[in-house]
């Protein structure tokens, strides 16, 4: 199987009134193709943090991130952006869109700001009307982004995410801001999309969401600590074990 991220010795420092904050210190992991992963830990454990300098988003302080056989830390910052575009999608728990924008033409923006070739535009509204389709919300098209849901825009920021076709979704607390039926809802679709081929990072403080990735890595003070394998999620019946199995690992980890 293809290793699509390798992380080594990786170390991300802010410095804060002369001060310096060594958030990562010499983080070690690996993402193959097709995995959904977890990403857990206290608060302030670097967990976000890890996200944004794994895909580019903050620039590492030192060690290596090579993403799908490019080495991040030697792209400049415009190659960085067209890798963030066009091979990488992104869900956040602020679920940030343009509000002057329909839902729809929220969800192809990236693809209109794309630097690929070839594709009309029309051939990328349908693109984008098949995926809301697929996660249930395409009667929201037109809508503005104030005259839907929490878990209705969620979703669309799932469309977005995957209309360029990405390598890896990063999702930071995916679920964060939903009540517990949208955020089942989201997670269904994640796995979905995982289960269809679609390599998902994800930084989560819910056990529950958690349970349901292929494998839990848990961070504390900037160091991985230790890492758990759930393997894929079969049947939805097979969920309280594995939540438990992860609690039971989480408590010996000093959750």
């Amino acid at each position: 199987m293809n290793t699509v991220i390798d992380v080594k010795d990786l170390c991300k420092t802010y410095v804060v009134n002369k001060k310096q904050n060594n958030v990562l210190k010499n983080v070690n992991f690996s993402i193959d193709e097709g995995e959904m992963v977890a990403v857990m830990g206290p608060s302030g454990s670097g967990k976000s943090t890890l996200l944004y300098t794994v895909s580019g988003m903050d620039k590492m302080t030192a060690g290596s991130v090579n993403f799908c056989g490019k080495e991040l830390s030697g792209l400049s910052d415009n190659e960085m952006a067209d890798i963030r575009l066009d091979e990488m999608g992104f869900i956040f728990q602020q679920m940030y869109m343009m509000k002057n924008l329909t839902i729809l033409d929220n969800i192809i923006l990236p693809a209109i700001k794309s630097k690929k070739k070839g594709e009309s535009r029309s051939a990328v509204e349908k693109r984008g009307r098949a995926l809301m389709k697929k996660l249930g919300i395409e009667e929201t098209a037109e809508n503005d982004i104030n005259e839907v849901s929490g878990g209705q825009l969620q979703r669309a920021c799932i469309c977005r995410s995957m209309i360029n076709r990405p390598k890896v979704i990063f999702a930071d607390e995916p679920t964060g801001a939903l009540n517990r039926t949208a955020s089942k809802e989201v997670m269904d679709e994640m796995i979905r999309l995982n289960n269809e081929g679609t390599t998902v990072m994800l930084v989560t403080h819910d056990a529950g969401v958690a349970a349901k990735c292929g494998r839990v890595l848990y961070i504390v003070d900037g160091n991985i600590r230790g890492e758990y394998r759930l393997g894929k999620l079969e049947k939805a019946e097979e969920i309280r074990d594995r939540e438990r199995k992860l609690s039971n690992w989480l408590m010996e980890m000093g959750w």
